[in-house]
């Protein structure tokens, strides 16, 4: 997902039972404390009250510990989502589209006419505090993230500065009273990686299959690093998250990713006549910059009585840039923004920040900035953070507004209420089963360089992607999809090199 902190500094930063003749492992828990979670079967049955998931599917929960270090207190109910083997079953086969944030119960749906339906039960999950788990994160109501996006946040004047972060710390506020102290201290990556184990034996599986996508990586990662290769039967992580380095240089990172689809797109553009960013490259992102900036003061007409924001407008480009699928909708929406309409961007915008046609959101834009304040120590240094903002801006010269001082306001998670849980490190573990990493050369917002350092932390396998776009297992590419097929039915590793 990108990072949406970053966007207010003006860059941007996606019914049965279980048989009772399968084999189920012993519990085996970190601790005694844990027994009785490990304990836990998952009932399926009906997926009614189940949002993301169909009625092909079977549907259920299991609990789990709202704190690992006191167990016997509160819980967090996960919700699980099924679709049953159609042959011989090997195992199940859990799936995370990322985030963080984002519901995993729809998930089954992207292997359900694989191979991978025959032989394993594919098994999605919202991770604790997202979707459907309860309780969920909320921070704003649904008027207050309307407000929220229209807000600019554009003046880096010390004034401007200074209302910037009274917003961000309101934020945060809003986020400890509606969501709670305890669920905000424990929504880290961390923790859903024992989530995960929990999962895993409430199914009867006696060794892991996980196919995680973006972030979805380092909750693999993460698990990987916490119960090492006993538990890991097969892992693939498609777009990869680098442990190794800080919040700050990932979104540098990110952002360079995002110039670079963006610079791809205008290749494309300048070829069609009629381009709304002209015929010379080189001068796309002045083009870009014209149609966009006059937002700050003017919102584009839509049919919808909000208009089209300066915010919403880059936040509708990037999401078209994650996929060489959506530059038809960037293209119109620009071509819009001509003769100053915004509906397609505007309609872009609202798919990727989760709002729905009734106006109420999803919590996946609450829970991204709960994952990112718990999982890095945040910034709350103003001349570090003007350092980065200039970083930000140098990496995705298309996103820069030209507002910058060389100050830079704080972000929400300066103002956090609990510590961070987390923070990069180099990962260190042996004895793992060799773990494919999957990496695609132009991707915006996981960069390729990032699945290369992850490929050898983890002593893995990388296969790359020749491609414009953000992830690519079980999304129609035959090399990589074969691969993928081969490495989870059959236990075939792929040749190192190996490129699709």
């Amino acid at each position: 997902m990108l990072n949406r902190s970053a966007i207010a500094a003006a860059v941007l930063v996606l019914a049965g039972c279980t048989s009772a003749g399968t084999p189920r492992p012993a519990p085996d828990p970190p601790t005694p404390d844990l027994n009785r979670f490990y304990a836990q079967h998952v009932v399926w049955g009906s997926c009614e009250g189940f949002p993301g998931a169909t009625r092909a599917m079977e549907c259920g929960r299991i609990d789990v510990p709202m704190d690992y270090a006191h167990p016997e207190k509160a819980s967090i109910s996960i919700p699980l989502s099924r679709l049953p083997a159609r042959g011989e079953k090997i195992g199940s086969l859990f799936l995370n589209p990322g985030g963080p944030g984002a519901s995993g119960l729809g998930m089954p749906l992207m292997a359900a006419k694989s191979a991978l339906a025959d032989r394993f039960d594919l098994v999605g999950f919202d991770p604790r505090g997202i979707g459907a788990s309860i309780p969920a994160i909320r921070c704003l109501t649904n008027p207050e993230r309307d407000a929220d996006r229209a807000d600019l946040d554009v003046d880096y004047s010390p004034a401007g500065i200074r209302q910037t972060e009274d917003e961000e710390k309101h934020f945060s506020e809003r986020c400890e009273q509606v969501s709670g102290r305890d669920l905000l201290a424990n929504v880290g990556t961390r923790d859903v990686a024992k989530d995960l184990d929990i999962m895993r034996t409430a199914v009867g599986d006696p060794k892991l299959n996980y196919l995680g996508y973006s972030y979805g990586t380092a909750i693999g990662t993460q698990y990987a690093e916490t119960f090492g290769g006993n538990k890991i039967r097969a892992m693939v992580l498609d777009g990869a998250v680098d442990p190794t380095v800080s919040r700050a240089d990932k979104v540098v990172r990110q952002l360079a990713g995002f110039q670079k689809a963006f610079d791809a797109f205008v290749a494309d553009c300048v070829t069609i006549d009629g381009c709304p960013l002209g015929t010379d490259p080189a001068k796309a992102n002045d083009r870009y910059h014209a149609l966009i900036e006059p937002l700050i003061t003017k919102p584009a007409q839509t049919a919808d009585p909000r208009g089209l924001s300066f915010n919403d407008a880059r936040t509708g480009t990037g999401a078209a840039l994650y996929q060489e699928a959506r530059w038809p909708k960037l293209f119109v929406g620009l071509l819009e923004l001509e003769v100053g309409r915004g509906d397609q961007l505007l309609a872009l915008a609202d798919q990727y920040e989760g709002r729905n046609d009734d106006g109420s959101y999803d919590n996946e834009g609450d829970a991204f900035t709960a994952v990112r304040c718990i999982d890095y120590p945040a910034v709350t240094d103003r001349a570090v953070a003007g350092r980065d903002d200039r970083r930000f801006r140098d990496a995705a010269p298309f996103l820069d507004d030209q507002h910058g001082t060389g100050q830079a306001p704080l972000d929400q998670c300066a103002f956090w209420p609990v510590p961070p849980t987390g923070d990069a490190h180099p990962v260190r573990v042996s004895g793992l089963p060799p773990i494919v990493v999957i990496s695609t050369t132009g991707d915006p917002a996981t960069p390729y360089e990032s699945g290369e350092v992850l490929a050898k932390q983890l002593g893995g396998v990388l296969v790359t992607y020749r491609g414009t776009q953000h992830t690519v297992a079980l999304h129609g590419v035959d090399c990589i999809d074969q691969t993928v097929f081969a490495y989870f039915i059959d236990s075939i590793v792929p040749p190192v090199g190996k490129t699709c």
